[in-house]
């Protein structure tokens, strides 16, 4: 029917628990007075695409590439009309989605960069909490010099963060975890970080508490918005009651 929202295609498992968060933050952050002012989401909650730690930090295991195109292509075959991704290590892929589909991939990565550019002067510094992966392939580096020169801080201990990432996968209450990140959102702090950026989705788990640590964004959110923007523009609705739930930088 006319003025419905859009369909979005959701690239998840990666891991489950934050593919639900990302589901639960639509929903929460969406303006509806009634089911159907809400987001229609088409979600693959696929737990075996191959680990994204594994082939891109240990250069071991299957290409999560194949399976991450093979499911965008499933996707827009069920009728999504923009896929998106709740992984922030996953971006590393970014190329092979875009070549399965002819659909627009919202990539969190490139509005995250967006987003820090628009509210930051050249030469901002942002601590990145987030898989080693991510400064190992320098997914946000890339974007962050493209965009005025953003710098990237990253907190000293790999194996802390992929020890707390895995420890999220087990439990999403895992307290040690949750101590590991706000520590390490502390370190940044204290090496000059003008802001902290979520960058993992099970880090997102713990937003809270790392926003008592120091002026913070989850990349998350920022996916939140540009999921229900897009779905909502591409129905021809209005946007003046933009989500109020979404971490502003």
């Amino acid at each position: 029917m006319a003025n419905e929202p859009a369909k979005i295609g959701v690239l998840g498992g990666m891991g489950p628990e934050a593919t639900v968060l990302f589901m639960h933050r639509v929903v929460a952050a969406t303006p509806a007075s009634d089911d159907r002012d809400h987001i229609p989401l088409l979600v693959d909650n696929n737990p075996q695409v191959p680990s994204r730690i594994a082939a891109l930090i240990e250069g071991a295991g299957d290409d999560p590439g194949p399976v991450l195109a093979r499911m965008a292509a499933g996707l827009e075959a069920g009728g999504a009309a923009a896929l998106v991704m709740p992984c922030n290590t996953a971006h590393n892929y970014t190329s092979q989605i875009r070549a399965a589909v002819s659909v627009p991939f919202l990539s969190m990565v490139e509005m995250t960069g967006e987003r820090l550019a628009a509210n930051f002067a050249d030469g901002c510094r942002v601590g990145v909490l987030g898989s080693p992966a991510l400064q190992i392939t320098g997914v946000f580096d890339r974007e962050f010099t493209a965009r005025g020169g953003i710098k990237a801080l990253y907190p000293a201990d790999r194996e802390a963060m992929l020890g707390a990432i895995r420890a999220f996968k087990v439990s999403a209450h895992d307290e040690k975890a949750a101590k590991t990140v706000c520590e390490a959102g502390r370190e940044l702090k204290a090496a000059g970080a003008d802001i902290l950026l979520i960058a993992c989705t099970e880090f997102s788990l713990v937003a809270d508490q790392v926003g008592q640590v120091h002026r913070m964004l989850d990349s998350l959110d920022v996916l939140v918005e540009e999921t229900i923007g897009f779905s909502r523009r591409a129905a021809g609705r209005s946007l003046q009651d933009a989500p109020g739930k979404v971490a502003s930088a």
